[in-house]
């Protein structure tokens, strides 16, 4: 009984959340100046302070991993987790496309599934994730395609000529990803429907009337990490308002060190690059180099805890 209570809490919280992003997606892009590119380094600072949070709690699962794993000593984890981190960005200088065009593939399977694995967590959906999250990255090639093209020219990977570039391939995955969610939302609540609908209409909203980094942005902070940090604190205490604090402080020492070697990697490219294009190759290659540990951590503790 207690169970079905706390699905149902954590449910109502989401729903709510989903509305007022919702709403927030409209209003924000009613604001004509947020098309300005100035905007580059509060993007920047949104990422660095609520963005990468919601992954900074990964050295607790870390040494937990370690324990199902039987090792004794932590640095085994922290030295992994590195060393992927490190690997990344390695590969991403030596094969760009490769590893932006992987990066990609990755990303929208962690967006789908992260964002809703609290509805639906059948093992075999795997495919459905890819395909919602996949709107993330299809929404700002469809609306703002100049735009999106020319941040992917400065990581070094140009798909100008790609025939997945062609409007009818872009809107049958928009149309796919609509069917993945309802897929997802098959045999649940009205709430659930509403929420899947409210998230894949404001996805669309914001690529629609916001250039392409700035619509990243705002769901990245306030949709994707939020909503992974409301199932971060839940672990933590059922009571949210307990569990919150308690998560701020776990926290917040791996987002600094982590804001603070974004910063460090700023200014190092800026010195070779222009200033939008150092941003981009931080935001991106820097989430990519935390983004590839992190889901590698997700999935090994998924498969020892079986």
């Amino acid at each position: 009984m207690d169970f079905y209570k706390s699905t149902f809490k954590i449910m109502k919280i989401n729903y709510y959340h989903s509305l007022i992003f919702f709403n927030l997606c409209i209003f924000l892009s009613a604001i004509e100046y947020l098309k300005n590119n100035s905007l580059l380094i509060v993007c920047l600072f949104l990422i660095l302070c609520i963005g990468i949070s919601h992954g900074s709690l990964d050295h607790i699962k870390g040494k937990k991993l370690i324990k199902i794993l039987g090792f004794k000593s932590y640095y085994f984890f922290y030295l992994g987790y590195i060393s992927v981190g490190l690997t990344t960005i390695f590969i991403w200088i030596l094969f760009p496309k490769f590893l932006l065009f992987l990066f990609l593939i990755v990303a929208a399977f962690h967006f789908g599934k992260e964002d809703s694995e609290f509805i639906n967590k059948n093992k075999n959906f795997e495919l459905i994730y890819f395909f919602k999250g996949s709107l993330v990255i299809i929404a700002p090639l469809l609306f703002h395609k100049y735009e999106t093209l020319t941040i992917f020219k400065s990581l070094n990977f140009d798909i100008s000529q790609s025939i997945f570039l062609n409007n009818e391939v872009l809107y049958l995955f928009i149309f796919v990803s609509f069917i993945s969610n309802i897929i997802l939302s098959l045999n649940k609540s009205l709430n659930s429907k509403s929420l899947l609908l409210m998230d894949f209409l404001s996805i669309l909203i914001l690529n629609y009337f916001l250039n392409p980094i700035i619509a990243f942005t705002i769901y990245f902070c306030f949709l994707h990490s939020i909503r992974h940090s409301i199932s971060l604190i839940k672990g933590i205490n059922r009571n949210i308002k307990k569990g919150f604090p308690i998560f701020l402080k776990k926290a917040m020492p791996l987002t600094i060190i982590t804001a603070l070697a974004y910063l460090f990697s700023l200014f190092f490219l800026n010195n070779y690059y222009e200033f939008n294009e150092a941003i981009y190759k931080v935001i991106f290659i820097g989430l990519a180099a935390l983004t590839f540990p992190h889901i590698l951590l997700e999935y090994l503790i998924e498969k020892n805890e079986k």
